[in-house]
Order: structure tokens, then C-alpha cells, then sequence
């Protein structure tokens, strides 16, 4: 079939490419710490003198707190290397006129600084009129749901603002090689179902600020400075998708949560190439 992907290497990228934006869990790291390579990858990328960048949607920590975690799996990555999706959060909010809006913020308190200053209230607090969905973790999942909304139906019932903000839309990760979990927008698109079924189409969008949308490859392509940067992720609908709708190449690296299977997909989910894993060193 025409078309399809040819399978390359990590030589041949870094040959290719002046930048690389690299997605964190399913090409570097998974939940429980560096894949195979990924030490070396990055001094590879330091060595031919190629930019590059940390673009992901986690929403759990903020950059300094992940580099941290990163130099005890024995990365080198600096804060100012990564861009997240909650880190976009504090702009996005004073942008949206909703700095300090009293806010709950669901993950867990490593999120807490992108709420940017506003008031943190609890899930069943009725008073918070922006609901930020960082991480699946840090609180009671079905409790904390479950309160969200019944005070999000409360708000809309009584004709009350209730703006409801995503940073991470991944619906799952790698807990490890062979685990997965559920992610922040299975949990946006849970509420949005349930907001939809008794509001119709009054019913509040959850907004996003990660892959594959906009805000996060603006800010990471203006910082990055490069002429002809490449994306590394292992999502077509996020990585792929965004990184095509930034006008950019991307490669889907087959060690994370979409392997693939041949056929094609849609063209804004097709990747330009395909690697193996980051410790590829094979001839492309």
C-alpha cells in the first residue's frame, strides 16, 4: 500500500532534523521510570548539537518537581527543558479573564501552582466556577467524580459560570511497559457525557491545552527556535495529530500506548516515520 511510513533511525533523525520536541511517557519514560536508551538518546542529541525539547501532557507536577524526578532516573533534563500542559494553565486562565475565579483543581498537590494564584476550593464546595482537570491521581477518583458533578449540576442548575479547562486531554498512559492507566481526559470526557445527558447541547465543553492542540506547540516551537524540527510520540491523535497541525514532521515510537498495525490513518494522524524505540541505532 502507498503511502505508508518507512521505518528509520535514530542516525538518520537526528541527520534529518535541526530540533527535536520529545514526548515524555511512552518514548523516554514510562510510570515507573527511563525506557531503554533514554539517557543515551538525549547526550546523543547534545552531542550533534540539536535542540530539543520535553513537549507533554502531564499536568501531575510542575517542571521543576519532573526534573527532579527525572535526574533520579539519571536524565538530565532540566526545567526549563519541559513543556507541559499544566504549565500552560496560569496564562490560559488570566487570558480567559478567570484569574482568581475560585477554582477546584483535581490531582494532586504538585498541581496545585498552575492554578496560578486562584482560590482552591474543594470538589463539593458550590462556590468554585472553574474546574481544572490536571490528574487522575492525588484524590478519591470516584468520590471526588462524583462530587464534581453534583456540584458542577447544582452551578448550571441555579444559571451560575462554570468553565471547565483540561490541560492533559491523554485518555491513557504507560504505567509501565505493559500497564496502562486512565488519564485526565477520561475523566473530562466522563463529565462532559454525564453534563451532556441532562443539559443537551447547553452543556459546558471542556477545554484543552495539551497535545494535540495548539497552545502547547506554539509555546513549544517559539521556544525552540529550530528551522526544521521533528516531534517524537507514541500517540497519533495527540503527537502526531498536533505536531501535523503545526505544520511539522512526526514520528510515532512504537514503545508506548499506539503501536502500529499497518493500514493507514487518517492524514492528520499519519506519521511521517516510524521508529522502533529511541534505542534504535539501525540504518534507516
Amino acid at each position: 500500500m502507498s503511502g505508508l511510513p518507512q521505518t528509520v533511525s535514530v542516525p538518520f533523525l537526528i541527520e534529518q532534523y535541526d530540533g527535536f520536541l520529545l514526548d515524555a511517557y511512552g518514548v523516554l519514560v514510562h510510570g515507573a521510570g527511563p525506557l531503554p536508551g533514554a539517557g543515551a538518546f538525549l547526550r546523543r542529541l547534545e552531542a550533534a548539537a540539536k535542540p530539543w525539547l520535553i513537549v507533554t501532557n502531564d499536568a501531575s507536577k510542575t517542571p521543576d518537581i519532573a526534573a527532579e524526578k527525572y535526574r533520579r532516573w539519571d536524565l538530565d533534563i532540566a526545567p526549563e527543558r519541559i513543556i507541559s500542559s499544566g504549565s500552560l494553565l496560569p496564562a490560559w486562565l488570566s487570558a480567559q479573564g478567570l484569574a482568581g475565579a475560585p477554582t477546584c483543581l483535581l490531582g494532586p498537590s504538585s498541581a496545585q501552582p498552575f492554578a496560578g494564584g486562584n482560590p482552591l476550593l474543594a470538589a463539593d464546595d458550590p462556590a468554585w466556577e472553574v474546574l481544572a482537570i490536571c490528574d487522575e491521581a492525588g484524590f478519591d477518583f470516584l468520590a471526588g467524580m462524583d462530587a464534581v458533578l453534583t456540584t458542577a449540576i447544582v452551578r448550571l442548575d441555579r444559571g451560575l459560570p462554570l468553565t471547565i479547562v483540561v490541560p492533559n486531554p491523554d485518555l491513557i498512559y504507560n504505567a509501565s511497559p505493559q500497564q496502562y492507566g486512565f488519564a485526565a481526559g477520561t475523566m473530562a470526557s466522563m463529565l462532559a457525557n454525564a453534563l451532556r445527558l441532562r443539559f443537551g447541547a447547553d452543556a459546558p465543553v471542556p477545554i484543552a491545552l495539551g497535545k494535540p492542540h495548539a497552545p502547547i506547540f506554539d509555546a513549544a516551537l517559539q521556544r525552540l527556535g529550530s528551522q526544521k524540527p521533528v516531534m517524537l510520540g507514541d500517540q497519533l491523535a495527540t503527537d502526531v495529530r498536533g505536531a501535523r497541525s503545526a505544520g511539522i514532521d512526526a514520528v510515532l515510537v512504537g514503545t508506548g500506548v499506539v503501536t502500529w498495525r499497518g493500514g493507514l490513518p487518517p492524514a492528520d494522524e499519519r506519521p511521517t516515520w516510524l521508529l522502533s524505540n529511541i534505542d534504535d541505532s539501525g540504518v534507516g
